[in-house]
């Protein structure tokens, strides 16, 4: 296993289109396990593959019952459906620095994907859990947080970022 290096906005990768994953091998395996490991060190609950670099259709997610329990799972070519209600919550993430704000997501969605092996998986996911996949989903469309929050919260980070860049 390897730690990945996250890239942060605005590097381009974070707004490409993932390319849907066809082969199921051993390369994938590892790339899901070092997600994984990324994921992890960095404190986060997700992480999809744009934000390693790697514009595929992969994402992991933290399922963890407790800290000392860490477990993940991993999402291939995921797909959302029959998303119901609606929730406002407080969102960060791990290549949007320094910033976190309220994002509007559905309260509960159908998911499916396939799994390292390739074998399908078909779930209903609700609260933290679904707001979750939804971020990491977005991801993968070039999709960032920030993009649904409104147009001056939008200019208010744009100001942030640009002097927290200014200090690199």
């Amino acid at each position: 296993m390897a730690l990945r290096k996250i890239v942060t906005h605005p590097h381009p990768v974070l707004r490409e289109q993932a390319a849907a994953i066809t082969e199921f091998n051993a390369e994938l395996r590892q790339l899901a396990q070092d997600m994984a490991e990324t994921m992890y060190d960095a404190e986060g609950v997700g992480l999809a593959g744009n934000q390693i670099g790697v514009a595929r259709q992969i994402a992991v997610i933290d399922i963890s019952a407790s800290e000392e329990e860490r477990k993940h799972l991993v999402l291939i070519n995921p797909a959302l459906s029959e998303g119901e209600g609606c929730e406002s919550g407080k969102e960060g993430c791990l290549s949007v620095l320094e910033y976190n704000a309220k994002v509007e997501r559905f309260k509960k969605i159908r998911v499916t994907a396939q799994d390292v092996e390739g074998r399908p998986l078909d779930f209903v996911a609700e609260d933290r859990f679904a707001r979750i996949i939804q971020h990491e989903v977005d991801h993968l469309h070039g999709t960032l947080f920030i993009d649904r929050i409104s147009r001056l919260k939008q200019d208010m980070y744009k100001r942030k970022l640009k002097k927290l860049l200014e200090k690199k």
